[in-house]
């Protein structure tokens, strides 16, 4: 689902200058781009300067900012497609109802603000966050990526999502909904949908960070998996994302109908193929094996998992590249840090995605899986201004996205929310795109 959005700022239109622009296509990239964006924060062309519109007639707009990139890298705003923005780094999720809940929102809203300053103008956020972040963020209360939410997790007792205390005590403020029955499962989506969901999570495995499972063990069944999807069919035809790690449970996801694929750790060639057949993504997360893994800080039963399942994760993955499975990114924070999201890039490229291909994903095909590419994901015309501009060349050195100091502008909707070039102090009078 989307949402309009109110903005909480000024847009003026913009020419942006002396850029290398990687569009999000997968096209080749353009040395000497221009990229022009109107009032309304939509772009009107985007290609070789040598081509672009010339400059109106004096007075024809009291004000255009234009800015000079010097030669940077212009993306289009990146995509995190799994998130829990309501948990510091490293919180075990079943301890937040011992938190101040003022805390917790005023900390949620940092995290936001330092999500979207790492160039994350969109987020969707897998259990925890409630819909009023979504209206907050719409509404310019706060800054930080748009957001879509599963509000909770639909999960069977003593699975992933169920990290009451042993006594049945339930800390984590109502992170999950317990489902162990078709009908129950069918509820579960009804409530979540009441609670403003976007979209809905289920769990088909047992997870690392959960103590009474493991990632192998199979999560709701298949039948059951199949009534969420026909239940969020039914209400708007949500899609429906699955925390799948190991194999078995994989393909009872895929067979139940989800819509993608959350981990997917465990995936064989058996899944890839059915993931192809259906057009089913498949988000890794893989910050959660390359910086995830804190043994001073963890359980000792989640860094024994997590080290068990290190080594097997990269390497089905990396087969899936290989395979050309249908990636979008996804970084699992806060099981890995916030803030510094485009590092996943490099971990993809590390277990041999191509550094466009790993662009794309974080772009153009994540905004596929959240339902937005008609308007999103892509720095072409007739989409919505969200922009990154980088220093480095992030073909060259992926690594340059991960790190936000390079990351020297955020443009979301138009309106300029990061700025290290001081481009507010560019505008430029009479020129228009």
């Amino acid at each position: 689902m989307t949402h309009a959005t109110t903005h909480d700022a000024p847009r003026d239109p913009l020419r942006i200058e002396h850029v290398r622009l990687i569009d999000g296509t997968g096209a080749a990239p353009v040395d000497d781009a221009t990229v022009l964006v109107d009032a309304e924060g939509i772009i009107t062309y985007a290609g070789p300067s040598a081509e672009a519109p010339q400059s109106a007639p004096q007075n024809a707009i009291p004000r255009v900012r234009v800015v000079d990139g010097g030669g940077r890298t212009l993306l289009p705003g990146f995509f995190d497609c799994h998130v829990h923005m309501s948990y510091a780094h490293g919180a075990h999720p079943g301890r937040r109802g011992e938190l101040d809940p003022i805390l917790v929102t005023l900390d949620t809203a940092t995290r936001l603000r330092n999500t979207l300053d790492a160039g994350v103008t969109t987020a969707r956020d897998l259990a925890g966050l409630s819909a009023g972040y979504r209206t907050a963020q719409e509404t310019g209360r706060i800054v930080g990526p748009r957001l879509q939410t599963a509000v909770r997790v639909i999960s069977h007792t003593g699975g992933h999502g169920d990290v009451r205390l042993p006594d049945g005590t339930d800390l984590s403020d109502g992170m999950s909904e317990l489902a162990d029955t078709t009908d129950e499962a069918r509820l579960a989506v009804r409530r979540v949908i009441r609670a403003g969901a976007d979209l809905v999570k289920v769990c088909a495995t047992g997870g690392m960070g959960s103590p009474y499972d493991d990632p192998d063990d199979e999560g709701l069944y298949e039948e059951e998996i199949r009534a969420v999807v026909d239940e969020a069919r039914r209400h708007g035809d949500r899609p429906v994302a699955a925390h799948a790690q190991g194999n078995a449970g994989i393909l009872n996801a895929i067979r139940g109908g989800v819509t993608s694929i959350e981990h997917g750790y465990g995936i064989d060639d058996r899944a890839i193929d059915m993931a192809g057949e259906r057009g089913i993504f498949v988000v890794p997360t893989l910050s959660t094996v390359y910086a995830g893994i804190n043994k001073e800080t963890m359980p000792d039963y989640h860094y024994q998992k997590k080290t068990r399942w290190s080594g097997l994760t990269k390497e089905n993955i990396a087969h899936a590249i290989e395979r050309g499975s249908r990636f979008a990114l996804g970084t699992d924070a806060a099981v890995g840090p916030h803030g510094v999201n485009l590092m996943e890039l490099s971990y993809l490229v590390d277990l041999g995605m191509a550094p466009l291909d790993a662009i794309v994903a974080g772009t153009r095909s994540s905004a596929e899986l959240l339902g937005v590419d008609d308007r999103l994901g892509s720095v072409t015309a007739g989409r919505i201004a969200d922009l990154v501009l980088c220093d480095g060349d992030p073909l060259a050195d992926i690594g340059v996205l991960g790190d936000p100091a390079n990351v020297v502008c955020v443009v979301q909707d138009g309106v300029v929310r990061k700025d290290l070039l001081g481009i507010a102090d560019g505008i430029t009078e009479g020129r228009r795109p």
